[in-house]
């Protein structure tokens, strides 16, 4: 579909053919003038001397004619042509205007959300991410919050722990290793023969590692799709998960909410623990992302969040889905090559799967 610039730039081409067509003509004729008086016999009648003189004065006529009128349309297109400049950079004015217009809303809504977060401790902002770091105490337990706006498509993704399947390391060297920004833990695990590997489905730069997995036991997958937008859910099927063009997740348990609504949580995650270190991976309806991680019992009097908590935290703060990633041990946050939270074991655990931000 043509834009408006185009549709001048092809109407200014439609209206100069017959002008140029015009000129090229007058070219051709004198052109033939020239042609018909080297033709002409060197031994001519003095009738024959008369009609050439004539000749030669209805020639010059016409080519003085011609130059009259190419004159007019030269003068004539530099005109149009101003004006077209003219015309061409009011367009663009008002298309780059229309464009910043379009950017109100999402401005007023972006200021609204955060407005909820409260005012941030640290930014950063470059071509490909914005990350706006958040220290928020609740009642009960601190908390570390993420909103991350991604500007490209390589401005996230998940890494395994290392070469080899069933590999791990810390989500500090994670991010240090892949030079990213910010960095979380991603899906749970299961422990087998000295190795660690990640808990049912895992998608790593569109491919199934260890194939799909039907979702059981509340189990769900999370993750971007090829367009930077978060996905997730419980899938039986892969053609329900395909659908969906996962570029990368893993999985984890069990899903908070839903299209802005509380999801059930299954009774084991309710009292096993009840409050404990969490992470949490979110979005809001702009696309924009939230993560969270809170810390478990410390000395500096966090108890630890208990699911139900976060649901309603989480509402609050405007959120669409959000997911309950791997937490206790396992809940990491680095932002800008340092650890913000603060890790259970007093360290930070060895893991399978981590989504990183790169700035």
């Amino acid at each position: 579909m043509m834009n408006t610039v185009q549709w001048m730039n092809r109407t200014f081409v439609f209206l100069a053919a017959p002008i140029m067509g015009l000129f090229i003509w007058m070219i051709v004729t004198t052109v033939q003038f020239d042609l018909q008086d080297d033709l002409t016999p060197k031994h001519m009648t003095s009738e024959s001397t008369k009609q050439r003189e004539e000749l030669y004065i209805l020639a010059n006529e016409q080519l003085g004619a011609n130059v009259d009128l190419a004159n007019e349309t030269i003068k004539y297109v530099e005109e149009h042509y101003e004006l077209y400049e003219k015309t061409n950079k009011e367009i663009s004015a008002v298309s780059k205007l229309i464009t910043a217009s379009k950017q109100i809303p999402l401005t007023i809504y972006d200021n609204k959300i955060t407005a909820r977060l409260g005012k941030p401790s640290a930014t950063i902002d470059t071509k490909k991410l914005r990350a706006q770091l958040f220290y928020i105490n609740q009642e009960n337990f601190n908390s570390y919050v993420v909103k991350v706006k991604l500007k490209s498509s390589d401005a996230m993704k998940m890494v395994l722990g290392g070469d080899e399947l069933g590999d791990t390391m810390t989500t500090l060297t994670a991010a240090k290793t892949y030079g990213a920004a910010v960095a979380i833990n991603a899906g749970g695990f299961a422990d087998a023969g000295g190795k660690r590997y990640p808990l049912g489905t895992t998608v790593m730069d569109g491919e199934y590692i260890q194939g799909f997995q039907p979702s059981q036991s509340d189990l769900f997958f999370v993750g971007m799709d090829t367009k930077n937008k978060l996905i997730g859910g419980k899938f039986t099927k892969k053609e329900q998960l395909d659908k969906l063009k996962p570029s990368f997740g893993a999985t984890f348990v069990p899903v908070l909410l839903k299209n802005g609504s509380s999801q059930t949580i299954p009774n084991k995650w309710k009292t096993n623990p009840a409050r404990a270190p969490r992470t949490i991976i979110a979005n809001y309806k702009d696309d924009q992302l939230l993560i969270m991680v809170t810390d478990g019992y410390n000395t500096n009097g966090s108890k630890g969040a208990t699911l139900t908590e976060l649901q309603t935290i989480l509402k609050g703060y405007g959120l669409v889905d959000a997911y309950n990633l791997d937490g206790g041990g396992s809940s990491s946050l680095i932002f800008n090559g340092s650890i913000i939270n603060k890790p259970s074991d007093g360290s930070l655990r060895q893991l399978p799967t981590h989504f990183l931000f790169f700035k």
